[in-house]
């Protein structure tokens, strides 16, 4: 990361990416989480944090917001199976063990319901 912004301060933003890239990705291999993040908010992935897709954030947000499956589901116009398997591969790809530490996150990235803006 030190190197990274090295690189970013000289100018080099080519390599200042590798950098970034290269210690997102050992940060993901080791599981840590939060270095992870940061890494990924200095390559600029932060608006979509984790590689989620537009539907998963906004499962997200509503589970944030304290909807259950089912009032996601009807919300979004979707199946509580469907949504049940969004917040299976939200926590699998945030690397996270509860919905409770999603709606952390979710207010962390300031992810906001669809309708919230």
């Amino acid at each position: 990361m030190l190197l990274g912004r090295a690189y970013r301060d000289l100018g080099d933003d080519r390599t200042a990416t590798e950098e970034f890239s290269g210690a997102r990705d050992e940060f993901d291999r080791l599981g840590a989480v939060g270095d992870l993040r940061r890494a990924e908010k200095e390559l600029g992935e932060s608006r979509r944090p984790g590689a989620l897709s537009k539907r998963e954030v906004d499962v997200l947000s509503l589970v944030a917001a304290g909807l259950t499956n089912q009032e996601v589901a009807d919300k979004l116009v979707l199946s509580k199976r469907t949504v049940d398997r969004h917040v299976s591969n939200i926590l699998r790809k945030l690397h996270l063990r509860s919905r409770t530490e999603a709606a952390a996150f979710a207010f962390e990235h300031r992810i906001v319901p669809p309708d919230a803006g």
